[in-house]
């Protein structure tokens, strides 16, 4: 058949069906708004696309218009058509190749018949698709001479560009405007140039011929909402995707088209860049730095192409690709001579053999086309071939695909069960971005097959779930996509970074999170703020101008929150005031303890002066209440400063402020203390012990957490002031060594009180002795949990003195004699007395205090008793020392712990 044969009968048919119409010009003219608006005012039409999301696209405009059940949407993977249908959108392979009767036929860049690919299907819709009542062939202005020498009678109208396209030069990639598409020409720098926009931008949107149109789609709408500002693409985006683009700029100006690496052509460089500017608005095009050839020229438009591409001049086409449309399906031989017939006449060229003409040549010398016989075999044999390859993996791969494909559907159809099979094994959303889009390819064949009308039994239900699963793996694709190539956080700082900070919609959660647009960039820990750890680090500078520019507000409101109603989470840590154990301002207490200061950390600088004096005379009223505890403590430093009071009660007021509330006795400096200042000083609440001076409220738990907290006290705290604590290294404030236990000064101050007591009723109604004898009960120290052997320690600190009773002689009978005790004060230059009780504390040096061996070396140890005896015995009238000799059992009566040597080494630093 002659392209004679063809031409002559499309004129024939343009006569009778009303007239054609070819609207072209140069990208952003409005041809595809003008085709809708006329197939909406016809009872019926069809229009032919290039691509399934411009089909789809171009379905929901029209179905908005005329409603769901007006208006069909069919592509060779998906198919929407309710009973009703009037008007149909559908890609070019899926629409009727004459138009199906419809009162309108439009068919959208129609240039594309001049693609080797896919221009013979776009050349034959163009010369036989026609309306009853009208048809139009959307395209470039290219297109002008080819359509008159095949369409004679076509009427031409030209529409020119709503606004003005300019080259703007190169551009680094990190100094692309916002609203912007990157186009290259390979996955691999698609990925390299989204990714780079990740780091520079925050992210980009992709756009593949590789993607679903679900995903695409979806990316699309990410750009489109302005998640992202910035697109990268392959030479698809020229296909008709309506953006909002202002500028774009080529990362590559060569590509491979299947047959070699070649300089894009200035017509395709236009359609490319024509995506720049909608409707009035301008837009401009360009290309990047850094994306030049191997030998290092730069990458630049030349003087002929900027100025093709601004004036939209461009050589016009001068051919179209053609195959037979309508071949004879007599036998396989035939049908491959039709295929493969070149056509006659000027403007029509034979396309290049496509792969379903491949795998046509290639399955029919394989011995299961013997039995591809017959006029509907060989049809569906062929319908087979031209299964389209989606997932673009080759001839040979592709051609053992349909074999088995042709081997199930060769006996009838595929059973339900087996097409159910195939698709759940794509079911699975697992895997890296490639993986995705492997599986997508797959499931498209899949959703291909089950569109076919006698190809798959319970057709509807597979196409179903075979759309459902390609949905699944879109939105997987999407997310990963997303996941990659998209920061969202720094998307929206970088918008945000010119603006007032007032005006950023920050907000404080409660959990002290701060995000923007519900992205966290932070978190609020008291008033300090921390940029997420979870930013990458060229994030982090981004991240704390955005923070701080929002902080005066922020903290302001998070002041006034604290001051109504926070003020229960402060607390008093380490010197300072701390929100949720994090530090807000310190704490400077005067030498009186009176009217604290506070000093704020720095992050507080950024409050505004409003809120910072609320903060200042919120906090200090709530620090007034919580010094309360100290009150005994200011009373002594106000009496310290009474020149009532005397240069000795004076210091001594000022020592016992020092050590806050405790102080020994020894160093006290009593000597210099006039007993008629006493008086005075307990009515402060000073208690003079036998042991230590103290102030007595001052033990108390609340000042003694209180003192800790300020930092004014670095001693050991014990929480809860108990009255006696096991020994440890460290000596708690408030407490004093009773043997192998800490006792609280009072409570000793009261052991104490008890045994001078106790010492003055045994000598109150006789002749006063020197040193008298007493007896003392234990039972108040046992009573306050210390044991016995430390409370004689104890009272062995004091100077009491315990005397062993003498035992019960040998076959005597009666009670034993109790235990007493003497008390001996000691001089301001007696050496403390050495314990003599083997284990803690004792002095194992040899030949020093009163430890002697006798004569069997076995350490038995000798003391002498404090009182001498006079002899009983006949003769005696002489005192004798008496001894007591008890292996290791010697009573513990010296201090609460003496260390020998180190003792005697004190009093020499004293002096």
């Amino acid at each position: 058949m002659t392209s004679s044969a063809i031409v002559k009968p499309a004129i024939a048919r343009k006569r009778d069906q009303g007239r054609v119409r070819a609207v072209l010009g140069p990208t952003n003219t409005g041809k595809t708004h003008l085709a809708i608006e006329r197939m909406c005012g016809h009872s019926s039409g069809m229009m032919g696309f290039p691509l399934r999301l411009l089909a789809r696209e171009v379905y929901d405009r029209v179905r908005a218009i005329k409603g769901d059940q007006a208006v069909a949407l069919i592509t060779g993977e998906q198919r929407i058509e309710p009973p009703n249908a009037r008007y149909f959108c559908c890609t070019i392979e899926a629409m009727d190749r004459l138009g199906g009767g419809h009162a309108f036929v439009a068919i959208d860049e129609a240039q594309i018949g001049a693609d080797p690919e896919r221009g013979h299907i776009f050349t034959d819709r163009l010369m036989h698709a026609r309306g009853r009542e009208e048809t139009m062939i959307l395209g470039s202005a290219t297109l002008q001479p080819v359509m008159r020498k095949l369409i004679p009678d076509v009427e031409m109208v030209g529409r020119p560009r709503f606004s003005t396209l300019t080259h703007s030069g190169t551009a680094k990639l990190s100094r692309l405007m916002p609203r912007s598409a990157v186009v290259a020409f390979s996955v691999e720098q698609v990925y390299a140039m989204a990714e780079a926009l990740r780091r520079f931008r925050g992210g980009a949107a992709v756009v593949m011929g590789a993607l679903s149109p679900e995903t695409r789609n979806k990316q699309v709408e990410l750009f489109q909402n302005g998640d992202v500002d910035y697109i990268v693409a392959t030479d698809a985006i020229g296909m008709g995707l309506n953006l909002d683009l202002h500028h774009v700029a080529f990362a590559a100006l060569t590509k491979f088209d299947g047959q070699r690496k070649r300089r894009l052509t200035p017509a395709e460089m236009a359609q490319i860049a024509g995506r720049a500017g909608r409707h009035q608005r301008d837009g401009s095009f360009g290309a990047l730095t850094g994306g030049g050839s191997r030998t290092g020229a730069p990458l630049e438009f030349t003087d002929e192409e900027i100025f093709a591409i601004e004036e939209h001049k461009f050589a016009p086409l001068t051919h179209l690709f053609w195959r037979e449309a309508d071949p004879r399906f007599d036998n396989l031989e035939l049908l491959i001579g039709d295929l493969e017939a070149r056509p006659e006449g000027e403007m029509l060229r034979g396309a290049p053999e496509s792969i379903d003409l491949a795998v046509l040549k290639r399955l029919s010398s394989q011995p299961l086309a013997k039995d591809v016989r017959g006029h509907g075999s060989v049809r569906r044999f062929w319908e087979a071939c031209s299964l389209p390859d989606f997932r673009q993996i080759g001839i040979d791969p592709h051609a053992r695909f349909v074999a088995r494909l042709w081997q199930d559907l060769r006996g009838g159809y595929l059973g339900a069960d087996f097409v159910a099979a195939r698709i759940s094994e794509l079911d699975r959303v697992q895997g890296d971005i490639d993986t995705l889009q492997g599986r997508i390819a797959a499931i498209r064949s899949w959703a291909y097959i089950c569109q076919r009308p006698d190809w798959v039994l319970a057709r509807d239900e597979m196409a179903a779930r075979a759309r459902g699963v390609e949905a699944k793996l879109s939105d997987a694709l999407h997310a990963r996509l997303t996941e990659r190539f998209v920061n969202r956080r720094t998307t929206i700082l970088m918008k945000s970074l010119g603006q007032d900070g007032t005006a950023l919609p920050v907000t404080l959660e409660p959990t002290g999170a701060v995000s923007v647009e519900g992205e966290v960039i932070g978190r609020l820990e008291g008033f300090r703020f921390t940029v997420d750890p979870n930013a990458a680090s060229q994030d982090r500078k981004m991240l704390l101008a955005a923070g701080e520019k929002a902080l005066p507000g922020i903290l302001a409101q998070r002041a006034g929150w604290l001051l109504s109603d926070g003020l229960g989470e402060l607390a008093i840590e380490r010197g300072a005031i701390s929100w949720n154990s994090q530090p807000i301002a310190a704490i400077v207490m005067p030498d009186d303890f009176a009217g604290p200061r506070i000093e704020f950390r720095r992050e507080i600088a950024a409050l505004p002066e409003a809120a910072r004096s609320a903060l200042v005379t919120g906090l200090l009223e709530w620090l007034g209440k919580q010094l309360e505890p100290l009150a005994p403590l200011r009373k002594l430093a106000e009496a310290a400063r009474d020149p009532e009071a005397g240069s000795q009660a004076r210091a001594l007021l000022i020592t016992l402020i020092e050590a806050r509330g405790v102080v020994g006795r020894d160093n006290a400096g009593l000597e210099h203390l006039p007993k008629e200042m006493r008086p005075f000083l307990r009515k402060l609440g000073v208690t003079f012990g036998a042991l230590d001076i103290f102030a007595a409220p001052l033990l108390k738990p609340a000042p003694r957490r209180l003192l800790h907290a300020l930092g004014l006290d670095k001693r050991p705290l014990q929480e809860m002031m108990l009255p006696v604590l096991p020994e440890a290294r460290a000596i708690p404030a408030g407490y004093r060594l009773a043997g192998g236990q800490l006792i609280r000064v009072d409570l000793a101050e009261k052991i104490l009180r008890t045994a001078f007591d106790a010492r003055a009723k045994a000598s109150g109604g006789a002749v006063k002795e020197r040193n008298p004898r007493f007896r003392l009960d234990l039972a108040l120290a046992v009573s306050i949990g210390l044991e016995e052997e430390n409370a004689r320690r104890l009272l062995g600190s004091a100077g009491f003195r315990l005397q062993r009773a003498r035992p019960l002689a040998e076959g005597a009978s009666g009670p034993a004699a109790p235990d007493s005790w003497t008390w001996r004060p000691r001089r301001a230059d007696e050496e403390p007395r050495v314990n003599v009780r083997r284990g803690r504390g004792a002095d194992k040096t040899k030949g020093q205090g009163r430890e002697k061996h006798d004569a069997r070396g076995k350490g038995a140890r000798v003391q002498e008793a404090s009182t001498p005896r006079r002899d009983t015995r006949k003769g005696g009238g002489k005192p004798v020392a008496r001894t007591q000799t008890k292996p290791d059992t010697m009573p513990d009566i010296g201090p609460a712990r003496a260390s020998g040597a180190f003792d005697k080494l004190a009093d020499l630093l004293r002096r």
